[in-house]
């Protein structure tokens, strides 16, 4: 839980600016040891490229859990009294977040587009590391995208509009760097940017991460469900 201040909103820019700095880092160079060292990833076995992943993954959750130590704590008794009024209060939230990302989706198949690169690189994934795949996005990424495009975000925005607008539509874009520039990506961009507004919408109404990473916990587990029944009955 953020209580700010005049005092310490300097103190919370700083802890968000610093939670974002060591995610984008650690994505973007957690295969630099592997260069220095002249290991050729693409020849490791794909047990050791999942572990250090895991762990890379680990490591900046830990970091971050760190640096919000005492958020979380003050998040997490409240949670204890209120979990039941944030479930009820949110849930519809939630819905209306999933019923557009299922709309544009449909939109994007109506008008020619196929699913994401993202999206594709999951499946994919899914059908080689059911295991891997579900400890990494159905538990590991909510609790790390949830810190960094929620809780670090509103940590540097005071402003509600902002907050929800840059986080949102940063987290949408993220997982849209490999797809192409045209006619439907602002489609695709409002499928994925429209959880993560309805996630931050959470937050701001709440002022308790835990409510949002709940409701992500969820949405990426039905989502695997979902993939898995697929993948069995196909």
């Amino acid at each position: 839980m953020i209580t700010r201040t005049n005092k310490n909103n300097w103190k919370y820019i700083l802890k968000g600016a610093a939670v974002i700095f060591i995610y984008f880092f650690f994505s973007y160079f957690q295969t630099l040891p592997f260069a220095l060292l002249h290991i050729n990833t693409n020849e490791l076995p794909n047990i050791i490229k999942i572990i250090y992943t895991l762990s890379v993954e680990l490591l900046m959750i830990s970091i971050i859990f760190y640096i919000f130590q005492k958020e979380y704590k003050k998040a997490f008794q409240d949670l204890k009294k209120n979990h039941r009024k944030y479930f009820d209060q949110n849930l519809k939230y939630y819905i209306i977040g999933l019923i557009t990302m299922m709309a544009s989706n449909i939109l994007i198949n109506i008008l020619g587009g196929g699913i994401s690169a993202n999206e594709t690189a999951i499946r994919n994934e899914f059908t080689s590391f059911p295991i891997y795949t579900f400890i990494s996005a159905a538990i590991l990424a909510p609790l790390l995208e949830e810190s960094v495009f929620r809780l670090g975000f509103r940590a540097i925005f005071k402003d509600d509009f902002l907050f929800i607008t840059v986080s949102s539509l940063v987290f949408g874009g993220l997982h849209l760097l490999t797809n192409p520039l045209n006619e439907l990506f602002p489609l695709y961009l409002l499928s994925y940017c429209s959880c993560g507004i309805a996630f931050a919408y959470m937050l701001k109404k709440t002022n308790n991460i835990f409510t949002s990473s709940f409701f992500h916990f969820m949405h990426n587990g039905l989502i695997l469900a979902l993939q898995t029944f697929l993948f069995i009955f196909s």
